[in-house]
């Protein structure tokens, strides 16, 4: 079993390109500091490589070919596919773990269909998790995404079992795998209620994920989602993806609504493996 790490991270362009326009930066310190105690976390267990599932935000893909979940395979990686100046994030060429990817593809394609390539544009879905965990660019980076953009999406069972074969895929590796799931919890970004958060909506979904309570987390319906956490909170299939790798419980250690500047609940929090 080489899974060493596995835990979930929000991620939003605001966390980094509008920090300096927050006004409670007590809450924007403590987001930080955990942010670097999960940093401290994953370097502790050592991995040789590090496998984000996000969200796919039309940098790579749009509506005439939308694969419901990708892998990128490439030599390196590039990003932001954003202004860096916008964003607050060095631009940067990320190493990737082509030979490892090709592996993994090819025992998750066992099980579930997915798409893979081996050009891949970061954008702050990825480039914002990376600037806080791994800012010296040490890891190399295997990307998933899936699609939480453009209907039809993946069902959540289906997302449950993408997670379940890439653990399997990384049980049959040798090399230590760090994985973390990053998407939004309930924001509605680019719209006019951006900056709206729904606390209790947030925290309920987060008490399902780290009990691993499968039943209740695969039965949010979109149409539910949309309602109460935008569509931004499509989002939680990376988060469902991240717990279905890790099969066990784990502990949220901290989420905050109190920054709307960065319009998305923050949480931070790792499964245990």
């Amino acid at each position: 079993m080489t899974l060493c790490y596995s835990g979930i991270v929000s991620h939003a362009p605001g966390i980094t390109g509008r920090a300096d326009l927050v006004q409670n930066t007590s809450v924007r310190d403590a987001l930080y500091a955990a942010f670097a105690r999960q940093r401290a976390e994953i370097e502790a267990s050592k991995p040789d490589v590090l496998l984000l599932i996000a969200a796919e935000h039309f940098a790579n893909f749009f509506m005439n070919n939308m694969p419901s979940f990708c892998i990128g395979t490439g030599e390196s990686h590039t990003g932001p596919i954003e202004d860096p100046v916008w964003l607050k994030i060095p631009a940067r060429r990320i190493a990737g773990a082509p030979e490892l990817a090709g592996c993994l593809v090819r025992s998750i394609m066992q099980s579930v269909d997915m798409a893979y390539a081996e050009e891949w544009q970061c954008n702050h879905g990825l480039m914002v998790p990376l600037h806080f965990l791994d800012p010296d660019n040490r890891l190399p980076l295997i990307p998933m995404n899936i699609n939480c953009q453009g209907p039809p999406l993946a069902p959540l069972h289906r997302v449950w079992a993408f997670g379940e074969a890439i653990r399997e895929a990384v049980d049959q590796v040798p090399e230590r795998i760090a994985v973390l799931g990053t998407g939004g919890i309930s924001h509605w970004p680019a719209t006019p209620d951006s900056g709206k958060i729904n606390e209790a909506w947030d925290r309920e979904f987060l008490g399902r994920l780290f009990t691993q309570d499968k039943k209740a987390l695969l039965s949010y319906s979109d149409e539910d989602t949309y309602r109460d956490a935008g569509q931004g909170g499509f989002e939680i299939r990376t988060l469902i993806a991240a717990a279905a790798v890790a099969g066990t419980p784990g502990r949220l250690q901290f989420y905050t609504a109190e920054l709307p500047i960065f319009a998305v609940g923050c949480a931070i929090g790792r499964f245990w493996v």
